[in-house]
């Protein structure tokens, strides 16, 4: 039997979406313990959560330090987790902040580390992860060899989230010691982003995209208009970001965010293999462009040829009298 430990991202208390999809699949796909780690404030309370989709035993550190100094003591705590689990598989968010830690840790305890898969399965006590690479043009099955700790960073909407109808975790509080140079660097502010209303866009579910075929700024208030029509976050090619009609945050591509929804939209967007590289994982892509050369539609699922303009109204307005 192989036990799974399943670094847990939590917000006040509320593991995270992709915490949980990565919980369900350290269920579905191993055969032993799914231990899930939390650190920080609001450990305690998440840890009441995880049992619900598949976590059997918790690991939990509330140290203040975790959220007062940067990475080290995470890392520790880490650190402490694994050698308490016995795992010899440790499953977390394909993340930047993440992997920072990640990262630290595997050095610290002589692990390897694959990163952003898409698929994994057990093969005896090795996880072998699937990752899309040269674009998602092409995939490749990799596992850590020789017998070391086994970090695996798992893409977000990799796997749907589902309650596993098991009770709570067992609950353990986790001895973390830190040594004086973890506590180096300390977070002297934090500035909170300014909501959307929307979901954020590395975990959403549906994405609408605008390129540069919207022609202006006032392009995305459409985009924004079926993105709220269909729950969904607002995306950009470089080429709008750079245009400075969307802040770059938005940007989805080889320079910006991967993502990977159940559905994406892209509007007015050509497709440039830096675009699609950022999304071309997405479960189901939708193309609305006015070119019907346009590379984009060599991946599309649903392609639509016609002006963006007089294509998306419509489409709002019949999303919205489905919903109503």
């Amino acid at each position: 039997m192989t036990d799974i430990l399943v670094l847990v991202e939590h917000d006040a208390g509320t593991p995270k979406k992709i915490s949980n999809q990565i919980l369900t699949a350290a269920k579905a796909k191993g055969d032993g313990d799914v231990i899930a780690a939390l650190f920080g404030a609001g450990a305690a309370a998440a840890a009441d959560k995880v049992g619900e989709y598949g976590a059997t035993k918790a690991l939990v550190w509330e140290g203040a330090e975790a959220d007062d100094y940067a990475t080290e003591p995470k890392v520790a705590a880490l650190a402490a987790a694994i050698e308490a689990s016995g795992a010899s598989i440790v499953l977390y968010a394909a993340d930047p902040f993440v992997t920072d830690v990640v990262a630290r840790c595997a050095v610290r305890v002589g692990g390897g580390v694959v990163a952003d898969a898409v698929d994994l399965e057990l093969d005896g006590d090795r996880m072998v992860a699937t990752k899309a690479i040269f674009g998602g043009d092409m995939s490749s099955r990799c596992q850590v060899q020789g017998d070391r700790t086994q970090f695996v960073g798992v893409k977000a909407n990799s796997f749907q989230a589902e309650s596993s109808g098991g009770g709570a975790a067992e609950v353990t509080t986790l001895d973390v010691s830190l040594p004086e140079s973890a506590t180096r660097a300390r977070i002297s502010d934090r500035v909170e982003a300014e909501s959307s209303g929307r979901p954020e866009m590395t975990e959403a579910a549906i994405i609408v995209s605008g390129g540069r075929g919207l022609g202006n700024a006032e392009g995305f208030d459409l985009v924004g208009e079926l993105a709220d029509a269909l729950g969904g976050a607002v995306g950009a090619s470089r080429a709008a970001t750079d245009a400075g009609w969307i802040p770059h945050n938005h940007q989805i591509g080889q320079t910006g965010k991967t993502v990977s929804p159940s559905l994406y939209v892209a509007s007015g967007i050509s497709g440039a293999i830096q675009h699609r590289a950022g999304m071309q994982t997405s479960q189901t892509i939708a193309v609305i462009n006015k070119d019907g050369e346009a590379p984009i539609f060599s991946i599309a699922d649903i392609g639509i040829v016609g002006d963006l303009y007089k294509v998306i109204p419509p489409l709002v307005e019949e999303i919205n009298k489905r919903k109503g």
